[in-house]
């Protein structure tokens, strides 16, 4: 893993300046992070303070280029995935001169959402057509488990955003997207018994309908965030605020504690859950139910580190 120095966590490159002319480039998983915590989010993004670096899912990324490689010769033959016909779905991969890009991490669809001058951007899986022409978001996910694979878990619910901004973003370059996506859940066994140098996998194909009339107003109230000239308040159930906050207090005691902010940032695991179950009907309302997340204290749950960022 690289050796990181005493300043290497505070980026110089790639900030948020209210003054440009210049779009600001804002991915979908950055957008993700405001959502989760818009304190993190501020010290990213205006101020160039990373989070600490987390290993790479690299057999995650291998199953993803594997499924893009055996979708890519369905599409070649203009011809239905076995896996899309034993589902029932009537569709077939979509072909586009710009699938390519589309699928680069750095570059994906992307959307200048005018009036804040954020170029919105993410770098979807893949893309399927029905027979109605009517394009379907698909994202593949690789786990190991030996329970029910579902996606009302808490955690998910990022997952489903993640499609939702890929949907809205389709959608902005004047293409027929469904509300129905797929999730291609592929499942490692670890019920053999020998290993043999291979990975035996179950694969789901789970539909989810999706709803991003929540996408725009989540932009705006980012961009509201990122124009702030002093750093939002520490949010509830996000792990590194609780981080800080508390070895802040225990490197110097003089900076006290209230109360009610060492209740706030000792609560066990359940009552975060609990909390956290809140998070999805602010911001599936719509733009006039949108609540900026700055002002929710109490709804903001941790971001899991599995799967998430491929």
């Amino acid at each position: 893993m690289k050796n990181f120095s005493a300043n290497s966590y505070q980026r110089t490159r790639n900030l948020f300046n209210p003054n440009a002319t210049a779009p600001y480039r804002l991915s979908r998983s950055r957008l993700e992070n405001f959502l989760n915590c818009p304190r993190c989010f501020y010290l990213d993004r205006r101020l160039g303070i990373e989070f600490p670096p987390t290993p790479a899912f690299t057999l995650n990324s291998a199953v993803d280029h594997l499924l893009k490689k055996e979708f890519d010769g369905y599409r070649r033959l203009r011809s239905p995935h076995p896996l899309m016909s034993s589902a029932g779905i009537n569709a077939i991969p979509f072909d586009h001169p710009m699938l390519e890009t589309w699928r680069e991490v750095f570059k994906g669809v992307q959307y200048h959402h005018q009036a804040t001058n954020l170029l919105i951007f993410g770098a979807v899986d893949d893309i399927w057509i029905d027979s109605q022409k009517q394009l379907l978001v698909v994202d593949y996910k690789a786990t190991s488990t030996d329970q029910a694979i579902s996606m009302d878990q808490e955690y998910r619910q990022a997952y489903k955003r993640q499609m939702e901004i890929y949907q809205w973003l389709l959608r902005k370059q004047n293409l027929n997207v469904s509300n129905t996506g797929y999730f291609v859940y592929c499942n490692a066994d670890k019920t053999r018994l020998n290993f043999n140098a291979k990975l035996d996998f179950t694969i789901q194909v789970m539909p989810y309908e999706g709803i991003d009339t929540w996408v725009e107003s989540a932009i705006v109230a980012a961009h509201e965030c990122l124009i702030r000239e002093s750093l939002p308040e520490y949010t509830d159930n996000c792990s590194y605020c609780s981080y800080r906050r508390i070895s802040q207090q225990l490197e110097n005691p003089s900076i006290a504690l209230k109360k009610s902010e060492q209740d706030r940032f000792s609560l066990p695991s359940s009552a975060i859950k609990k909390r956290a179950k809140k998070i999805l009907n602010p911001l599936r309302q719509g733009p006039t139910g949108f609540t900026s997340p700055i002002s929710l204290k109490d709804t903001h749950p941790t971001e899991i580190q599995d799967e998430l960022f491929k």
